[in-house]
This record gives structure tokens, C-alpha cells and sequence, in this order.
């Protein structure tokens, strides 16, 4: 398990898994979450139950579509709930919200009094329909009493994106140019990392930690569906304690 380096641990609980330690087999090996990679039922339910450990409660999952849409847990949203979305927020207490991830870049937030989380799945779509403004739209926190982690994503020297990627992302604010490097063939190499910071900034989310990771170079470490295709799916989790 990743744990977040950032100033809030006593107040908020947040991991994000690795592909380590589970007991599914290859091309899932080993702690695969995703069941819709067509890996063996039991085999990620035995993952989910081992998962579960590290948790106060079970988790509240997503059927992620990369949308803009995010989820608004309460006491009265069922658990067993996959509704279609790409962000969880919530006030409850102990009630984590899980992103599943394979080089898309999740992102977990909270309050700098831990009253209040979120789970967003950035993937490139989710980020250029909004899904960052969207999320931090629910939060009674103003921006700059924000805290956020990102989890392990694909790295600026491996996600190749054509023009079209990069012209949705400037259509948006012009200063996007400076997340993606031209290359011989036409095609650009992008920040995923620096594209969720910029917006998070233009928000008044100055508050950033992680980022350090590359889950297509790491293969010991990181399922990445670019690197591999057919591949098993890590889980980025928070809660209030």
C-alpha cells in the first residue's frame, strides 16, 4: 500500500494500493480489483477481502465512464451502489470512497480539518469535461483549505496523446501549452500530472502532494493498461476518520 505524504493523517485515512500481494494470476498478478478485466470472480473477491482489512467500513465504488459526474455519498446511499460516475464525496464519518485506476491519475481531496473527501478519477476526458471543478464544487471548505494527493498515474515521458487531446485542453485555458511537449511524429507527450496541478491552481487549490510516480515504467509496482492491454486495476482510497 501507497500512503500519502501530506499534513492531515490523524484526521483523514488514504491509501492507494499496489499490484502486489494479491491472488489473482497472470496478466492480473497479483492484487487485481477490477472485476471487469475478465479476471476470476473469486480471485478479486479475495483481493476486495483483503483490501477490506486496511478499512473501517467497506467502500463505496464507482462504474467509472470517464464523465464529469460525481456521487454524493450519505448514510442512505446503499454500498453495494456501482452507480455510473468518476468522483465520490462525502461528510460521513469512516466511510471511504474508492477510484480504480490502470494509468489514469487519481486524485483524493480533502478539508484541512478532515470534515469533508473526495475520490476523483482523473482520467484525460474526466479532466477536460470538468470533473475537478465539479467535485470541488460540493465542498463547504474554501479552495485554499483544501488538500490534495495525487496517486500513481502514467508519467509526462510515456502518455503519447495525438493534437486533438491537446487542443480540447488549451480550448479550455491557453496556458495547458506548457503540459504537453511536441514530438517528431506530431504527436504530444502529456502531463497528466501538471494538467490536474494547473486546474487545482485555477481553482485556488494551492495545497498538492504526490505525483511522483510512473505506473507504465514501474511495472513491479503498477498495473498500466498502456503498457499492457489486457491488465488488473488498482484502487486510490480515502475517509474520514
Amino acid at each position: 500500500m501507497l500512503l500519502p505524504d501530506w499534513p492531515i493523517q490523524n484526521r483523514v485515512g488514504a491509501l492507494s494500493t499496489t499490484r502486489v500481494g494479491g491472488q489473482s494470476c497472470v496478466p492480473f498478478e497479483s492484487f487485481n480489483l477490477g472485476y471487469h478485466v475478465n479476471d476470476k470472480p473469486n480471485d478479486v473477491n479475495a483481493n476486495h477481502k483483503q483490501l477490506l482489512e486496511y478499512l473501517p467500513n467497506p467502500a463505496h465504488w464507482l462504474t467509472q465512464v470517464h464523465g464529469a459526474d460525481v456521487l454524493v455519498v450519505d448514510k442512505n446511499t446503499p454500498a453495494t451502489f456501482w452507480p455510473k460516475a468518476d468522483a465520490l464525496y462525502t461528510r460521513l464519518r469512516q466511510q471511504p470512497l474508492a477510484i480504480m485506476t490502470a494509468d489514469c491519475l487519481p486524485i483524493l481531496v480533502c478539508d484541512q480539518q478532515g470534515r469533508e473527501v473526495a475520490a476523483i478519477h482523473g482520467g484525460w476526458k474526466p479532466l477536460v469535461k470538468g470533473i475537478i471543478a465539479n467535485t470541488l464544487a460540493l465542498f463547504q471548505a474554501n479552495p485554499k483549505q483544501l488538500y490534495v494527493w495525487f496517486g500513481p498515474a502514467i508519467g509526462p515521458q510515456k502518455f503519447v496523446v495525438g493534437s486533438d487531446v491537446k487542443a480540447q485542453f488549451c480550448e479550455l485555458n491557453r496556458t495547458h501549452e506548457d503540459d504537453f511537449v511536441a514530438q517528431s511524429d506530431g504527436k504530444f507527450m502529456a502531463n497528466i500530472y501538471a494538467i490536474a496541478k494547473r486546474q487545482l491552481a485555477q481553482l485556488g487549490v494551492t495545497e498538492v502532494f504526490g505525483g511522483d510516480y510512473c505506473t507504465v515504467t514501474q511495472n513491479e509496482l503498477f498495473f498500466s493498461y498502456r503498457r499492457d492491454g489486457k491488465t488488473g486495476r488498482m484502487a486510490s482510497l480515502i475517509w474520514r476518520n
